[in-house]
Parts: structure tokens; C-alpha cells; sequence
């Protein structure tokens, strides 16, 4: 026969039941159907149980009485709603991204789990999955945000998680992995790709610092020789299909999402932030090699200034390939602080424009409305109300790897 040990109004109550087991019960809100809703938690001890209740006391103290959607739940069942209403709100490449977390490591490692009874070290075991997979830490810690975000709106929709779970510390943080080049490194880097009929690619890459995928989406009636500028409005990425590699499915887009179908999955699609748009400067050798290309460029049905051979649009593997081609030729390699070295990334040529535009004493918001950042608010109209000390920026940039004139 069980026992009761306490009952007070608001306090929840503890007992033992007729199997020895510790229990307490407390009101949490009420359920979809107007129903009083309650937890029961268990505990071998009456100690560990009082311990229980106290903690749920504390988080409905911090978050309130939410109403309770449903039953128990696991976090792969509601990692599936979560991620169908994601790919309503955020960009596609986000989307993409959430989802590979979520399928390849969160779900396997915890997916059965249910939400109400996920602890700390449940929350470690995907990143400890994920380090003895050899994976980077940037992609460790993308993962965890990735999970906190999904446990947090589950909160946000009436489920009950463990707020100790929700906040277990991430797996730690580093040093970024990118690193700009060094002038000698980036003029070897020019010395190789300037032989290349494709040359004004890499030295958009290296001077102007714009990102592959700026890079990739431009188009030419965005490029004014006369004006020597450069409009950088769009960018081009593959967005993913409603239903995997089915194109007749549609593709996955969020609300108010811009994009404009270029071939296939690839469209060109709008800046994440409001500073990515922007018009900057183009450095004379750049106009000099943008008309020579314009010459002999594989002809683009959407007007792309660096398509492929068919005049497709070059995805970012192959323009990856080729970076590597040319680095490889010119024997450059990044030493990394533990001694090791590998082939300089893509990405890294942008953080060189940056570091070419501080050497040669380029104030910080100059540098900013270059490269895009979203720190500087109106960068567009800054441009065009500057554009002499713009010009001189990049003009220096290129001077100092060789590029001058």
C-alpha cells in the first residue's frame, strides 16, 4: 500500500508506491485538451526523488506552465517536426546544414531517447561520437548549436526537457582553422593563375576578397568595365529538393526567399545580410584581364562571368578543384601551429585580401565595406560616396603581390 509523505497545493506531492519505488507528482500546466497536466517522477530513494521535484520546481519557476502538445516524445520524432518547420524560416544552406547534423549525428547517437528524460552526458555522446569520427571542432560545435536550438524550441512548444540537459556546455572552442596567406605566398599563388586564360577568377579571390560564391554568381551585367566597378548582389547556390534528388518535387525555400533559377538546383539567391549587396572597385590589372576573358569565356545563357567549359554554372567543388590545381603548381602549403601543414583553402584567399588591405594600413571600415561584413550598415551608399579611397585600398592590395599598374 502506498504512502504519502507530502501534499500541499502548488508543492507537488511524494510517496511511495506499493513496489518500493519513490514517486513524486506535481502539476506542470495544462494539457491541449483543458486537462490538468502533471509529471510523476521516480527515484529508488526518497532522497533522489525530493531532488527531482525540486528541479522541476526550479524550471517551472524560470519558464512557467506551458501546455503540454502531447505525451513523451523522442528527439528523433520531434527533431522531424522541427526540422519541417526549419526549412520554412531559415536560408537553404542553413537548412542543409541543420539537417546533415540532425540525420548524420544527433538522431543516431540520441534519437531514441525521449525528451523529457535526456541528461548531460546524453548531450555529450554526440560530440564525443562525433571527435572519435575525426571530425573538426567547427563542425562539432555547429552540431551542438544545432541541438541546443532544437531543444530549446521544444520547450518553447510544451515539452518538457531537463534544463541541466539544454544547458551542457559544448564541446569547447578553438582557434579558427582559416588563415590568410602571406603576401610572398598569394604572389606565387598570382604568379600560376595569371597564366591562366580564367586568371581575373583568383585575383577577385586574392585583391577583392569576394566569396566563392559571389564569385560563382556573378553575372557580366554587373561588371562595369567603363566605371571600373563590380555590383555583388547575388550569389549562387544549389538549393535542395522538397524530397531528396527528385527535382519534380520542387525545391526547399523559406518564406519571402529571393532566388532566381540559373540551371538545374543552382539559382542565383540574395546576400544573407543587407552589406553582402555592394558595389566596389575594380584594380586595373583586374579590368585589363576581365576584358581579355570576356573574350574568350565559354558563353553563359544566364551571363555568368566564370561558367564552366559548357557554360553551366562552375559548382563550388570544381572551383575548389581548380584553386587546388593551382596551388599545388605553386608549391604553397599553410604550416599549421602543430607543426603539420596542408593546401591552403579557397576561403582563405578572402581572409588574405583582408590581411593585404590591414598591411598596407587600411582603416577597418574601408576594409568592411569591401569584404561585405554585415558590422557595416550602409555600406553600399559609404561606396559610392568614397569610392577614390576604396580604389587606392585595393590599388595598394594589389601592388603589394605584384600587381601593379
Amino acid at each position: 500500500m502506498s504512502q504519502i509523505k507530502q501534499r500541499s497545493k502548488g508543492a507537488g506531492s511524494v510517496y511511495q508506491n506499493s513496489r518500493g519505488q519513490w514517486v513524486a507528482s506535481i502539476e506542470a500546466g495544462w494539457t491541449e485538451r483543458g486537462t490538468r497536466h502533471r509529471i510523476t517522477l521516480k527515484a529508488r530513494t526518497e532522497t533522489g526523488v525530493r531532488d527531482r521535484l525540486a528541479e522541476a520546481q526550479r524550471r517551472i519557476a524560470a519558464e512557467g506552465h506551458a501546455v503540454q502538445t502531447s505525451g513523451r516524445i523522442t528527439v528523433k520524432r520531434w527533431a522531424d517536426q522541427w526540422l519541417e518547420q526549419r526549412q520554412r524560416i531559415v536560408r537553404p544552406g542553413t537548412y542543409v546544414s541543420d539537417r546533415s547534423g540532425v540525420g548524420r549525428w544527433i538522431v543516431p547517437t540520441i534519437g531514441h531517447l525521449h525528451l523529457d528524460a535526456l541528461a548531460p552526458a546524453d548531450i555529450r555522446k554526440v560530440a564525443t561520437a562525433q571527435e572519435e569520427a575525426g571530425l573538426a571542432l567547427a563542425t562539432m560545435q555547429r552540431t551542438h548549436a544545432v541541438l541546443s536550438k532544437i531543444l530549446s524550441d521544444a520547450v518553447a512548444e510544451g515539452y518538457t526537457v531537463p534544463q541541466r540537459a539544454r544547458e551542457t556546455d559544448g564541446p569547447g572552442s578553438g582557434l579558427s582553422p582559416r588563415q590568410p596567406l602571406t603576401a610572398q605566398d598569394a604572389a606565387k599563388i598570382l604568379a600560376v593563375a595569371t597564366a591562366r586564360p580564367d586568371a581575373s577568377r583568383w585575383v577577385a579571390a586574392l585583391i577583392e576578397g569576394l566569396r566563392p560564391a559571389e564569385a560563382l554568381g556573378l553575372t557580366w551585367d554587373m561588371v562595369d568595365l567603363g566605371a571600373q566597378t563590380m555590383t555583388l548582389a547575388w550569389q549562387l547556390k544549389a538549393l535542395p529538393y522538397v524530397e531528396f534528388r527528385q527535382p519534380a518535387s520542387g525545391f526547399r525555400v523559406p518564406r519571402g526567399f529571393e532566388s532566381r533559377q540559373v540551371h538545374g538546383a543552382y539559382h542565383l539567391v540574395r546576400p544573407k545580410t543587407r552589406a553582402g549587396s555592394r558595389v566596389i572597385p575594380l584594380v586595373p590589372w583586374l579590368v585589363e584581364s576581365l576584358s581579355s576573358w570576356m573574350e574568350c569565356a565559354p558563353p553563359s545563357p544566364c551571363g555568368l562571368v566564370w561558367p564552366r567549359a559548357d557554360g553551366t554554372p562552375r559548382s563550388a567543388e570544381v572551383d575548389r578543384r581548380e584553386w587546388y590545381e593551382i596551388v599545388k603548381e605553386a608549391g604553397v602549403t599553410v604550416t599549421l601551429p602543430d607543426g603539420s601543414s596542408r593546401r591552403p583553402l579557397l576561403y582563405e584567399a578572402r581572409h588574405t585580401a583582408a590581411t593585404l588591405l590591414l598591411a598596407n594600413g587600411v582603416d577597418e571600415t574601408t576594409i568592411k565595406a569591401i569584404l561585405g561584413h554585415s558590422s557595416v550598415l550602409s555600406t553600399q551608399s559609404y561606396l559610392h560616396t568614397d569610392r577614390t579611397r576604396t580604389r587606392a585600398a585595393l590599388a595598394a592590395s594589389a601592388e603589394m603581390i605584384g600587381l601593379g599598374g
